[in-house]
């Protein structure tokens, strides 16, 4: 069992929830959230953290030097920090990405190499090539775009672990990439062990979403507080395709991973909503619109960013495969979670979300 469990980004969205669960699963296990609390909003989460019983440490994942003020000598180290924009870096200097994701990666390895710590590392499907995943055959319905058929790393449920990793992923994707490299490398260096976790879209009530990170939680709080939309890309219809995953059911996999860690260790795993958890932008749009109640306008920009993907759907068969974990949240109660969320919350959420 892991007495004293590290986790860096614990005052973020995904990191913050993962704390508030692993003190409520395990309430001898001492749990320290470490973050730079440079996203607004996440300093919202520091009451409920501190009410659970929760350390926070306040410090720069960047900075080795803050992580050994910290004093932290874990037995279990999750990295959950990140610079998560998959558009992070085209319009100015990559240094913040590179020097969050990689050298904040290092960072926390170092801390690993010292302590033999086990270490669950969260990835992203963003690893991926990007122009791989748009040139896959597809079709397009009514509302989505579907896959076509099956290829090498595309199987019935989605995009494997064997999907081929030559070509450009995105800045951010080549950045955790390269730490999961790393991490590997250290691991069979040093001697601790590790798990890799490839998560797709993850949401749900808490998470601060902006345009380009967040996409399920930014539609609902767009019709919530009565905000415009665009439908970017892929001739600007809206069908382009995510899966997604409740912060419920990952947080639940976590500690699935947690309680059975020699059972997952030493791999690397894609997880998501899968197929039944998975929304095109309209879906989206009228989902929206039944569950909140509000009809707001949706423009539309032709014209597709770099590192956009039309669909890209988790097959989650090899982390299944393992102890049975698979998601349970489907779409409706995602987006109501969500907006009762943004509803009962009692923070100006909008301007926080908006920037206005």
């Amino acid at each position: 069992m892991h007495k004293r469990i590290l986790v860096t980004g614990g005052a973020g969205f995904a990191g913050s929830r993962l704390c508030l669960a692993l003190r409520k699963h395990s309430p001898d296990t001492e749990v320290t959230a470490f973050d730079n609390l440079r996203r607004r909003g996440s300093e919202f989460n520091l009451a409920a953290l501190r009410a659970a019983g929760v350390r926070f440490v306040h410090g720069d994942i960047r900075l080795r030097s803050d992580l050994e003020a910290a004093a932290i000598n874990p037995d279990l180290l999750i990295e959950c920090s990140a610079e998560p924009s998959a558009q992070a870096g085209y319009s100015g200097s990559p240094d913040f990405l590179m020097a969050t994701n990689v050298d904040g990666a290092l960072n926390c390895l170092e801390i690993a190499r010292a302590t033999k710590c086990d270490v669950l590392f969260l990835s992203t499907s963003r690893v991926y090539p990007y122009a791989r995943l748009n040139e896959l055959p597809f079709i397009e319905t009514d509302t989505r775009y579907r896959f076509a058929g099956t290829s090498p790393g595309l199987t019935s449920e989605g995009i494997s672990e064997d999907f081929p990793l030559d070509g450009v992923r995105s800045l951010y994707g080549a950045s955790k990439l390269a730490a999961e490299l790393i991490l590997e490398e250290y691991a069979a260096a040093y001697g601790f062990r590790f798990i890799i976790d490839r998560f797709g879209v993850i949401t749900g009530p808490g998470q601060m979403a902006k345009a380009d990170q967040g996409v399920i939680a930014l539609w609902v709080a767009a019709h919530r507080f009565g905000r415009p939309l665009r439908y970017i890309g892929f001739e600007g219809n809206g069908k382009q395709v995510r899966d997604f995953l409740h912060i419920d059911d990952f947080c639940g996999l976590v500690l699935d991973q947690i309680a059975a860690f020699g059972e997952y260790a030493g791999k690397r795993y894609n997880a998501g909503g899968g197929l039944l958890q998975s929304l095109s932008l309209v879906e989206t749009t009228d989902l929206c619109r039944r569950i909140v109640g509000r009809e707001i306008p949706i423009g539309s920009e032709t014209q597709n960013r770099i590192a956009d993907v039309r669909i890209y759907i988790t097959d989650n068969s090899r982390i299944s495969r393992v102890r049975g974990w698979r998601p349970k949240m489907d779409a409706a109660q995602t987006i109501s979670d969500i907006d009762r969320w943004l509803v009962n919350s009692g923070k100006d959420l909008e301007s926080i979300i908006f920037g206005a």
